[in-house]
């Protein structure tokens, strides 16, 4: 047996490889179930043995099991330097304790010496001048 089954249809579970891949490349370390951290660490792996070989076959394999263009200069660009002296082992798992809702167990899986400003890509930055701005505006309208 190649991999586990995770109850899912062969079409899904390639979805759900994909879809956990790239959000691992984006942020850096991810939290999920133990299965699919472990189904999840070999794949991670063999991308990033895939970008540290530069060539044009190689990109496009990446781009075509990625599906994401940004996820796959993000490999051949940043992660690939980053573990070029490093011969294999490039993910982490660590156990989470259990989920609330179904006692499911639960593990971080994250890159070994990962970015840690990675995890905040997509949170926008506040602006306090812009709460300033808002609380005059309600008393102004109020008044």
């Amino acid at each position: 047996m190649a991999n586990k089954k995770l109850n899912r249809t062969s079409e899904h579970r390639k979805a759900l490889l994909k879809n956990m891949l790239n959000s691992l490349i984006k942020y850096e370390q991810i939290k999920t179930t133990l299965p699919k951290a472990k189904f999840l660490k070999p794949q991670a792996d063999k991308i990033i043995t895939l970008g540290k070989k530069d060539s044009l076959h190689n990109t496009k394999i990446l781009i075509s099991q990625l599906q994401d263009i940004k996820s796959a200069n993000k490999v051949k660009k940043t992660l690939s330097k980053r573990y070029e002296k490093r011969a294999g082992g490039y993910t982490r798992i660590i156990k989470a304790g259990f989920r609330y809702g179904d006692n499911a167990p639960m593990a971080i899986i994250e890159f070994v010496d990962r970015d840690t400003q990675a995890k905040k890509v997509d949170k926008k930055k506040k602006d306090p001048a812009k709460k300033v701005e808002k609380k005059e505006d309600k008393k102004a309208a109020t008044v």
